[in-house]
Order: C-alpha cells, then sequence, then structure tokens
C-alpha cells in the first residue's frame, strides 16, 4: 500500500491543480470545499490568514471525512508552532510561502508531506537539502514561468508548484504548464469575492470544473 506522500503527490500530479482559501466562516469554507470537490479537486489548501482559521480548520478536516480521496492540507505556516497545531488536528500537508527550515524540520518529525515557498534557486537547492519533493514557486506572477523552466534545468528532480496570480484561463496555464509545473495553487483569480459574498458556490463549481477540464488537456 502506498503511503500517504505518495498518494498526496500523486493526486496533485492527476488534477494539476490545488486551490488556495480561506475564509472566517465555517459553513462559507465547507460550501467552497464541497463545490471544488465535486468539481473534481482532490487536493485543498485552506490558509492560515484568520485569528479563527485553526478552528475552521478544525471543523473542515472533520466534514472533508465524507469525501472519499480528498486531502486537506494548511497553507501560510511560518512557524513550527503553527505547524504543530495544524498537524495535531490532521493536516495532511503543510505550505509555507517561505523557506522555513524549522517547518521542515517538524514535518519531517511528523512524517506530513511539506511544500516551501521558494524564489530563487538558492533557496530551491535548500529546499532540496531539507527534504522537499515539491516546491511552490511564490510569487507565481513575479517569477513568471520562465523561472521555473530554468528551475527544472538545474534541478529537474524537483516538483514546482507556482502560485499567486495564475489565472485559470486556457493562455495563461498553457504557459505555466509548457514550463514544467507540476501543478498550480489558485485562489483569488478562481474565488470572485462576489460568488462568495452572495453564497453562488455553484458558479465556484463550474469555474473550477472548467479551470481542470482546460488543465486536463496539458497533463495527460
Amino acid at each position: 500500500m502506498k503511503d500517504i506522500k505518495t498518494a498526496l503527490l500523486q493526486a496533485m500530479e492527476s488534477t494539476g491543480m490545488i486551490p488556495v482559501f480561506n475564509h472566517s466562516d465555517t459553513e462559507v469554507a465547507k460550501s467552497v470545499l464541497a463545490a471544488c470537490y465535486a468539481a473534481g479537486v482532490r487536493v485543498f489548501e485552506f490558509t492560515n490568514r484568520n485569528a479563527n482559521s485553526l478552528e475552521v480548520f478544525m471543523d473542515l478536516k472533520a466534514y472533508a471525512a465524507s469525501f472519499p480521496g480528498l486531502y486537506l492540507g494548511i497553507g501560510t505556516i511560518f512557524t513550527q508552532v503553527q505547524a504543530e497545531r495544524f498537524v495535531a488536528v490532521g493536516a495532511d500537508f503543510i505550505v509555507s510561502p517561505a523557506l522555513i527550515p524549522e517547518v521542515a524540520a517538524l514535518c519531517k518529525a511528523k512524517g506530513v508531506f511539506w511544500v516551501p515557498g521558494c524564489g530563487t534557486i538558492t533557496e530551491i537547492n535548500e529546499a532540496r537539502k531539507l527534504g522537499a519533493t515539491l516546491v511552490k514557486a511564490f510569487p507565481g506572477n513575479v517569477l513568471g514561468p520562465e523561472f521555473i523552466a530554468a528551475a527544472k534545468s538545474v534541478i529537474p528532480e524537483l516538483r514546482y508548484m507556482p502560485t499567486g496570480g495564475v489565472e485559470p484561463s486556457r493562455e495563461n496555464l498553457k504557459k505555466w504548464f509548457d514550463s514544467g509545473v507540476t501543478c498550480v495553487g489558485m485562489g483569488s483569480q478562481l474565488f470572485r469575492k462576489q460568488w462568495i459574498n452572495d453564497r453562488k458556490f455553484g458558479k465556484i463549481e463550474y469555474a473550477v470544473a472548467e479551470a481542470l477540464a482546460v488543465i486536463k488537456n496539458f497533463i495527460d
């Protein structure tokens, strides 16, 4: 039987996209998670950006148990203490906007999949030495697809996930996947504030399904 890290990485590769979302209202977060799952998402990143993010995540984790094959992780983790708290309540993976050795150490000790944020070749190399197999190229809109192609030319054994400014358009996604990314992280470009405010979760499901359909052309 494959371990969770292998299964998680395969889920990231097979869908090609990780939605990145945060909200202080548990019911809104649940509805967005359900819409994404219905659209075909199997890896979902909730972010630690509100005072009650831990509580919301705990509710989401319990709710996610009703969705077979779904992996739920936490992003925007800057400290070992934060990582420990979310790992304790069942986070399947930890994502950081930066390369943070103490978070790497905690994840290694707990056997949790770790995704560090990197913006230079030096950081990517350090991430590799700390045990990363997938790195988050952040901010993606600043680095661009050319950065991914350059990074892969010198450190080809790692997998890359740009986050920040990735757009759900065919043109933008093609550039990223042509550069060699394994998957992309999408947040504000995918979840329009008005849809969230108006509780139009069906529109979110449709938008996510459309993006996944476009991505499928580039990963098959």
